[in-house]
C-alpha cells in the first residue's frame, strides 16, 4: 500500500503528462527540469508502476499515467478548493515571460501591485502563452496572466476579464548573418521573401500565433512553416541559427547569442498585452493589479498608438 503521496509530486506528474514535455513542465512550475523529474520518479517509486515511456525525442504517457491523470486533476482541485475556504490564498500570476535582467510589462505591474497591496501574497508563474495561461485560468491553477486576449477563443473569453495595459511594437529577431540584420529597423515590405516563423508549432501561443499570421497575410508576407518550438534562450538561439528565419516578437525582447533584435516598421504593428483573470474575482490582491495595470498605462502612455501604426480590428475594440 502506498504512502501518503505529497500533492507537490502531483502536480509535478500533472504538468509533465499535460505538455509531455519534462523542460516545459518546469517553466511551469517555476521550478528546475531536474527537480520535476524527481517529483515524477518519487511518485512512480511510491504507486510502483512507470507512468511515463521516456526516451531521448519524447515523452509519453503509459496506459497507468494515463488512467491516472484525470484522478490527480480532481484532486489537486479539490486541494485548490480546500485551500481557498481560508480566503487568504496566494495569488498566482503567470507573467508569461522567463524573467531575467529586464522588467517586462506583466512584472511592472505585479511589482507594483505588491507595493500597493503588501498584505496580499502575489507569486510570479510561467505558462508560456496566453493559450496556455487560459487552461489554467479555467482549472484555478494560476489566478492571472498577461497576453492577447483578443487572440483566445470566444468561449474562454466569456469566462475571463480583460483590462487593456499596453500597445507593443513588434520586432522580428534575425541571425546575425540574416540580409536584413544589418538594418536599423526592418520594413514590413523588406520581409518579402522571408518567410516569417510566428510559432505556428507552439499550441500554447495560439493567440500570438493568430497576430503574426493576420499581420503577415494584410501585408502579403508569408508565414515560415510549423517548427517544434525551443526552451529556454540557449535552444532559442541554436533554434534561430539553423532555421534563419526572421521570428516574430516584440521591441523589447532580449537579445540571443548569434542574433539581433529589429523593430519593424512602415507600418509599426502593434501587439496589445491585456492582464486576464477569471471574472467575478474580487480578491484584494487582484484589485491591486487591475489598479496598477491601469495607472501604469496611464502615466506611461503605454496605450498611446503612434501615428501609421497596425491593429486588428479586434484588437482595436478593446481599448
Amino acid at each position: 500500500m502506498p504512502r501518503d503521496v505529497h500533492p507537490r509530486l502531483l502536480r509535478s506528474f500533472a504538468a509533465v503528462a499535460e505538455t509531455l514535455h519534462f523542460g516545459r513542465a518546469a517553466e511551469r512550475l517555476h521550478l528546475a527540469q531536474q527537480a520535476v523529474s524527481r517529483d515524477v520518479q518519487a511518485l512512480e517509486r511510491e504507486l510502483g508502476c512507470a507512468l511515463f515511456h521516456r526516451s531521448t525525442r519524447s515523452v509519453e504517457l503509459t496506459d497507468t499515467g494515463a488512467a491516472l491523470l484525470p484522478k490527480v486533476r480532481q484532486l489537486l482541485e479539490l486541494q485548490r478548493e480546500i485551500t481557498a475556504l481560508g480566503g487568504n490564498r496566494a495569488l498566482l500570476v503567470d507573467v508569461n515571460s522567463p524573467g531575467g535582467e529586464r522588467e517586462f510589462t506583466a512584472e511592472l505591474v505585479l511589482a507594483a501591485a505588491r507595493r500597493r497591496c503588501p498584505e496580499a501574497e502575489l507569486l510570479a508563474r510561467y505558462c508560456g502563452g496566453l493559450t496556455a495561461a487560459a487552461r489554467e485560468l479555467a482549472a484555478h491553477r494560476v489566478d492571472a496572466s498577461f497576453g492577447r486576449y483578443a487572440g483566445l477563443p470566444a468561449a474562454a473569453r466569456a469566462r475571463l476579464a480583460h483590462v487593456p495595459v499596453r500597445l507593443e511594437p513588434m520586432a522580428v529577431f534575425l541571425p546575425l548573418g540574416h540580409p536584413l540584420a544589418a538594418l536599423p529597423a526592418v520594413p514590413l515590405a523588406a520581409l518579402a521573401g522571408h518567410p516569417v516563423d510566428v510559432f505556428a508549432g507552439q499550441p500554447d501561443t495560439a493567440e500570438w500565433t493568430d497576430l503574426g499570421r493576420r499581420l503577415l497575410a494584410e501585408h502579403g508576407l508569408a508565414a515560415a512553416p510549423g517548427r517544434t518550438p525551443p526552451v529556454g534562450p540557449a535552444e532559442f538561439a541554436r533554434y534561430l541559427v539553423r532555421h534563419g528565419s526572421p521570428v516574430l516578437t516584440t521591441v523589447r525582447a532580449l537579445d540571443v547569442l548569434g542574433g539581433v533584435v529589429r523593430a519593424l516598421v512602415d507600418p509599426v504593428p502593434l501587439s496589445l498585452v491585456g492582464l486576464v483573470h477569471r471574472a467575478g474575482d474580487r480578491r484584494p490582491g487582484l484589485a491591486a493589479l487591475r489598479a496598477c495595470a491601469a495607472e501604469l498605462a496611464a502615466a506611461e502612455g503605454w496605450l498611446s498608438r503612434p501615428p501609421g501604426c497596425w491593429l486588428p480590428a479586434e484588437d482595436a475594440a478593446l481599448l
